[in-house]
């Protein structure tokens, strides 16, 4: 590789990080709410919550909203979501203790597959910590084969579609 190649790689990367900071999700862009406490467990050696907790909390935050609703029984009901894909881009450092508050919406509802977006912010705080996605593909809990969304779980995700703006 030349200098010259480097250079317009490392530029590229560059402006990459900086589309990303300037598109920071804002509160207001998210439909549901969880607040979720980092535990002590959550800090690397870094002093700061490890990238994979953040999974953890995108996770808790959509199924807890499920299970309130009485949309999601872990260990009985006949249709569950897996995931099938999942992403997040970080912004700014949080640590225990601290509460996080994790926003959700609906960027898709197809017919057996839903992409949740969550966005973690500080307390008072407007713009995200972090912003994840996962997309779930629902099936039947004994076949694991896919299967259309049941008319009450299509029904609350809809109330949760909501654009990134």
């Amino acid at each position: 590789m030349s200098v010259d190649s480097g250079e317009k790689w490392e530029s590229a990367a560059m402006s990459t990080k900086e589309d990303q900071r300037a598109s920071r999700g804002q509160r207001y862009s998210y439909a549901q709410w969880l607040s979720i406490t980092t535990r002590w467990k959550d800090n690397d050696v870094y002093g700061h919550v490890n990238n994979v907790e953040f999974y953890s909390y995108f996770d808790t935050a959509v199924n807890a909203m499920l299970i309130e609703r009485g949309l999601l029984d872990p260990q009985s009901s006949p249709v569950i979501g897996l995931v099938v894909e999942t992403g997040c881009r970080y912004f700014a450092p949080i640590s225990f203790p601290e509460t996080i508050d994790a926003g959700v919406r609906v960027a898709k509802l197809g017919s057996s597959s839903v992409r949740y977006e969550i966005g973690l912010f500080k307390a008072g705080e407007q713009e995200a910590v972090a912003e994840g996605h996962f997309v779930h593909v629902y099936v039947d809990r004994a076949g694991r084969r896919p299967t259309p969304l049941p008319a009450e779980l299509r029904g609350f995700l809809a109330t949760l579609v909501k654009d990134a703006a």
